[in-house]
């Protein structure tokens, strides 16, 4: 459960900032719609194998 307690003399807005960052950064939102979406194995295969390609290419782009 993310919380954000407020401090004295906090304005509502700079609180619901802070909680809008804590919610990002927990990853409830990815979480959620990774579990509504059903994905085929045979495409997650495909994006796992896309992503390790790109994340090679990255890497020798760095190296060079």
């Amino acid at each position: 459960m993310i919380g954000v307690t407020i401090q004295a003399n906090e304005s509502i807005d700079r609180a619901l900032r802070r909680f809008k960052k804590k919610y990002e950064r927990s990853g409830v939102l990815r979480e959620f719609k990774k579990r509504t979406a059903f994905v085929k194995p045979s495409i997650e295969k495909r994006l796992s194998r896309m992503k390790a390609v790109r994340r090679q290419m990255r890497q020798q782009m760095e190296q060079e």
